[in-house]
């Protein structure tokens, strides 16, 4: 190649590189430019940082389980009102799972009877809760009745004229049909009755013999 030739080739490489000799990708260091590095993605958080499933733990209560439930640690009286940790239990209560109808009805009765409205109502809610959706509205009215007596035994007046009106509504819708052996009619009646002395004279706990309660016919007689 001539010397001429060898000085166009000069030329040309020089036109080629950028000013300077600097690559426009990299710094003068070599290293590149304006490249990210990416971060490491951590398994347990999403693409923006944020954890990924962390659930927030359910504040512990002392008488209730990680889950929520009650716990029925406590003891509790005839009444249903919670006693002191290691107390006597004043009765054992009522079996959790729901019964049959006629066997739920006959321990409400006995539990009634025993002035223990508030175990009758737990038995009552037992099955309202497992109930067919007919009869649903039946049982959550009867419970509601026996939460109504429990108020007024507790000396609760305004919760127990509440709740018993509230479950004469839902039992009465049932007047026309009966189930299960149940008198409507005389249940509606009781409630009804029983509302009406609470808000006319009793504004401390009613007696036990003042709610004296019949669910069945059979029970009536």
């Amino acid at each position: 190649m001539s010397g001429q030739d060898r000085d166009e080739a000069d030329a040309h490489r020089r036109a080629a590189r950028p000013p300077g000799g600097q690559d426009p990708d990299r710094e003068a260091g070599g290293r590149p430019r304006n490249v990210r590095t990416p971060l490491r993605q951590d398994p347990d958080r999403e693409a923006g940082g944020r954890p990924r499933n962390v659930r927030t733990p359910l504040r512990q209560d002392r008488d209730r389980d990680a889950g929520g439930r009650p716990r029925n640690a406590r003891p509790r009286d005839a009444l249903g009102r919670p006693l002191a940790h290691g107390a006597a239990q004043a009765a054992p209560p009522p079996p959790e799972q729901a019964l049959s109808p006629a066997d739920a009805l006959l321990l409400t009765q006995r539990l009634l009877d025993s002035d223990r409205p508030f175990h009758a109502h737990e038995v009552l809610e037992a099955v309202w809760k497992a109930a067919p959706g007919p009869e649903r509205e039946l049982w959550r009215g009867l419970a509601q009745i026996a939460v109504g007596i429990t108020h007024a035994r507790r000396g609760n007046p305004r919760g127990a004229v509440a709740l018993l009106k509230r479950g004469r509504e839902r039992v009465a819708r049932y007047r026309h049909n009966p189930p299960h052996g149940l008198d409507i009619a005389d249940i509606t009646r009781q409630a009804a009755a029983l509302a009406a002395a609470i808000e006319r004279q009793h504004p401390q706990p009613v007696p036990a013999d003042a709610v004296r309660f019949s669910l069945t016919r059979a029970a009536g007689n």
